[in-house]
């Protein structure tokens, strides 16, 4: 979707693709908010932006997550529309699935991936490189050439050999996602050179600077999909260099390594997105105004108020648990189930039926000990650090709030399995 296409609905078939699950909500063209953003009650963002608004020795680095679905993207892609931040940034905002493969990520894609998107996007909104630059970078780019031929052993690489520096780096990118030869290949020369990589890329961030007089800030969206395991060797094992490229880097990160004992090492620079709070610890039958407004609000601007009853549209954030993606899944759900019956109007019982079939989803998945697990969440409430836990928070089973402290309760649509 463009930013033009952010219309409210008036039907169902327009309101289907208003809640779309994947659509981080881009800046207007204009450079202002999204007419669908909805800012959230004491929105964490609000510190990331104070953070880099502040004065530093060197550009900072940050790592920001959250739950499945809670809005990480929308917000990163909000931050981006804030006049204060486009005075003193020049921002890069990218997938890194965009550039390799993010079920196998290593720090060494993710470096490769800063440099190349920073030289990219430089180049396609019309920056010039300085000649002595481009001597270091054809330097470096015959240097990598060179080990790679030797690798294949003089055979044809698929970087294409002797390609301009622009090609390169776009095809380094889309061989690292596609193919695990050329990835395993490129690793091993990096491995070999690493502070030349970065070299590269703070000569880079260093030109760009010098010309726009803004300071690159890179800000690297789905780094959270990667397993704990990977997450933990880019951001913990590999810490120290993860922090060395001189530009503002915000990394997202699995919230996984937010509930492991790594977390230590990022927690200086550490953001985390909770779910938006529906009821307190104590109390889950005590509706929050302040919550129920908010996504009232995220439905509200997507359609016309007079497509959903409002006691279906009360049920179905209810059943969301406070979780933006869940709850338009919900209304998604419901609306193809009332397209099916021909109504005009999305019921009570179209929002049952949605939650009926998350709910089935869970009994697929949640086996005995999960479910004896998931009962002593929802009695006590406390968030308190397990392997098994960990898991579930992922799947959404459990969700994590905040208020003066962190607790936690199971997804609502799952009190009718217990």
């Amino acid at each position: 979707m463009n930013s033009f296409d952010y219309q409210k609905a008036t039907d169902f078939d327009r309101a289907w693709l208003n809640f779309e699950l994947d659509l981080p909500l881009k800046p207007a063209a204009n450079g202002r908010a999204n007419p669908f953003y909805i800012n959230r009650p004491g929105n964490p963002i609000n510190e990331l932006v104070d953070a880099l608004l502040a004065p530093f020795y060197r550009p900072p680095k940050f790592f920001f997550s959250g739950h499945r679905g809670c809005g990480k993207s929308t917000e990163l892609q909000h931050l981006l529309s804030n006049s204060n931040i486009q005075k003193k940034y020049w921002p890069v905002n990218f997938s890194i699935r965009e550039e390799t493969d993010i079920i196998d990520l290593d720090f060494r894609d993710v470096l490769l991936a800063i440099g190349s998107r920073l030289f990219r996007e430089y180049r396609k909104r019309g920056g010039e490189l300085p000649e002595q630059l481009l001597k270091e970078l054809n330097g470096w780019k015959g240097k990598v050439e060179k080990q790679i031929s030797t690798i294949l052993d003089g055979r044809v690489s698929d970087i294409e050999l002797g390609a301009s520096i622009d090609a390169f780096f776009a095809n380094a990118g889309l061989k690292m996602k596609l193919e695990p030869a050329t990835r395993v290949e490129l690793r091993q020369i990096v491995e070999t050179d690493i502070t030349g990589l970065i070299a590269i890329i703070n000569h880079i961030a260093a030109t760009i600077y010098n010309q726009e007089r803004r300071i690159p800030l890179v800000l690297i969206d789905d780094m959270d999909k990667p397993d704990l395991e990977r997450a933990r060797a880019i951001f913990h094992d590999r810490r120290e260099i993860m922090m060395q490229p001189n530009c503002a880097i915000v990394y997202t990160v699995s919230s996984a390594l937010f509930y492991s004992k790594e977390f230590d090492s990022i927690r200086d620079q550490a953001l985390f997105l909770p779910n938006i709070n529906l009821h307190t610890a104590s109390d889950t039958d005590h509706h929050l105004q302040e919550g129920y407004r908010t996504l009232e609000k995220f439905v509200n601007v997507r359609v016309n108020p007079s497509l959903i009853n409002p006691t279906a549209l009360d049920d179905a954030i209810t059943y969301s648990g406070g979780v933006f993606r869940e709850l338009a899944r919900i209304v998604r759900t419901a609306i193809g189930r009332a397209r099916r019956r021909k109504a005009t109007q999305l019921e009570s019982e179209d929002v049952e039926w949605a939650a009926s079939e998350i709910r089935n989803e869970y009994r697929r998945i949640l086996d005995k000990e999960d479910l004896k697990l998931i009962r002593k969440v929802h009695e006590s409430r406390k968030l308190e650090y397990s392997d098994r836990l960990t898991p579930l928070l992922q799947l959404l089973a459990i969700l994590e709030y905040r208020d003066q402290e962190n607790w936690c309760d199971i997804h609502p649509v799952l009190r009718k399995m217990l």
